[in-house]
């Protein structure tokens, strides 16, 4: 099917720079000598777990149970549901665990572990669990060097109805380094927290088998992996804005895009209004704070996916985006009403989660597959 049939908006996937992407990242972690669960959140697709995983299963990590719950049905067994749990979310957890899904779970609370663990005791259940440690402050966890972890480790380690598996981290705060030296800098603390932690836990005695680290930024940086086991990262596999003001991609390396119509020409302000708005773009503005603000997303040539030079999003409705440019005054004649283009977004998580499916083009820019997405918690 050729694009312009498409009813707009809606998500493009260029399958040959998604599978380049992926590529490149599982390259670089078997040379660095650690497996890769990679972080399935942004795709929420089965078919694009199955692409990362060369038609494998598994490991994945998810941020909500309803992506547990999709991709164990689409034959992923290996799952790390990487937000706290908390107890009422429990009896769904265990759902899962009863039907075969080898579901781990995270959490950086005492009184949650002991709520978790009695609801093992008493429902016959053995929750596995992780620990959350916060190498740079930027959201949850527990600071590597607090004797809080350890005695955790241990509290759980001793008790029925839970298992301690191990630790696990994010450096969050790898999104807003100005430099890849910066970036490099929190791959080495990211690894250090948790190799650091982990070694005062297990001269307690106690196995820490899973030690596990892991964003894009500090993913695509990160020089030396000792001690570590696995890497979580996610948005690689498509890229967006964000990562391409940090260095971690060029432009061409970003896989997804929004397929928009021009609605209307506004020529008093010198902008192209389009049915793609603060829904289908997400109003992310991730990209403020770095050297080139791309607005809410930067404007591309609809057949090729090329970027069209001055052209941004520069404000968003609910449904309608507002494109100008900051170059030279807009040639209305060459974007008519009716005509289409290609939005690249600032937060590829975030510009997904509205839509349902994905159409896959490769080549000649025409649709060769459409992909589901999951949705919901």
């Amino acid at each position: 099917m050729n694009l312009a049939r498409l009813q707009t908006p809606c998500l493009v996937l260029d399958r040959d720079i998604l599978q380049r992407n992926i590529e490149r990242m599982r390259e670089r972690m078997q040379a660095l000598g650690v497996s890769l669960r990679p972080h399935i959140k942004t795709a929420k697709s089965v078919e694009v777990a199955r692409l990362i995983m060369h038609g494998g299963s598994g490991p994945i990590t998810v941020s909500t149970l309803r992506e547990a719950e999709y991709f164990f049905a689409g034959g992923f067994a290996d799952i790390l549901y990487a937000v706290s749990v908390v107890p009422g979310k429990l009896d769904r957890v265990r759902g899962l665990m009863n039907a075969g899904c080898d579901l781990k779970l995270i959490l950086d609370d005492a009184a949650t572990a002991a709520e978790v663990a009695n609801a093992g005791r008493e429902t016959g259940a053995t929750f596995k669990v992780l620990i959350e440690i916060d190498c740079d402050g930027h959201r949850a966890g527990l600071r590597p060097d607090d004797p809080a972890v350890t005695a955790l480790a241990k509290s759980i380690h001793e008790s029925d109805g839970i298992e301690f598996l191990g630790l696990m981290t994010h450096a969050g705060d790898s999104y807003s380094s100005r430099t890849t030296d910066e970036i490099r800098g929190h791959a080495a603390r990211e690894v250090l927290s948790i190799v650091s932690a982990a070694g005062r836990i297990a001269a307690q005695g106690i196995p820490v088998p899973i030690r596990s680290v892991g964003s894009t930024p500090t993913a695509s940086f990160v020089d030396d992996l000792s001690g570590i086991s696995e890497v979580r990262a996610g948005v690689y596999v498509f890229q967006d804005l964000v990562m391409v003001g940090l260095g971690v991609c060029k432009l061409n390396d970003i896989a997804m895009s929004v397929l928009t119509t021009v609605v209307s020409h506004k020529r008093d302000h010198q902008r192209l209004i389009v049915d793609a708005g603060g829904i289908a773009l997400s109003k992310d503005r991730g990209t403020a704070e770095q050297a080139l603000d791309c607005g809410y997303g930067l404007v591309c040539d609809a057949a090729s996916g090329i970027v069209i030079d001055g052209l941004i999003v520069s404000d968003v409705n609910q449904e309608h985006g507002l494109i100008g440019s900051s170059e030279r005054e807009l040639d209305f004649s060459r974007f008519p009403i009716g005509s289409q283009l290609r939005i690249l977004p600032n937060h590829a998580c975030m510009t997904a989660a509205a839509h349902e499916c994905y159409q896959v083009v490769a080549g000649d820019g025409r649709v060769q597959d459409v992909w589901q997405r999951c949705q919901g918690w």
